[in-house]
């Protein structure tokens, strides 16, 4: 059964980063991430569980905080 996406838009602080992600972020990464946010735009969403855990994206979550931006794409993979 195929369903359709539906992008979200919610505040960075609603969504909770997965505390078993292996992967780490230097200051420099997320600068990175936050400059590529700040010239393009969100271009690829963050990925959630039902709970509103992030499956992908923990980077982009981090620099999304640290712009202080009000809302973030981010779309909810409910299986």
């Amino acid at each position: 059964m195929s369903r359709k996406l539906a992008i979200i838009y919610r505040p960075p602080g609603s969504l909770t980063p997965d505390p078993r992600n292996a992967r780490t972020y230097s200051k420099r990464q997320i600068d990175q991430i936050k400059a590529s946010i700040e010239a393009f735009g969100f271009t690829n969403p963050i990925l959630a569980g039902p709970d509103w855990q992030v499956i992908a994206g923990h980077g982009r979550l981090l620099a999304a905080r640290a712009l202080g931006l009000a809302e973030v794409p981010f779309i909810v993979l409910e299986d």
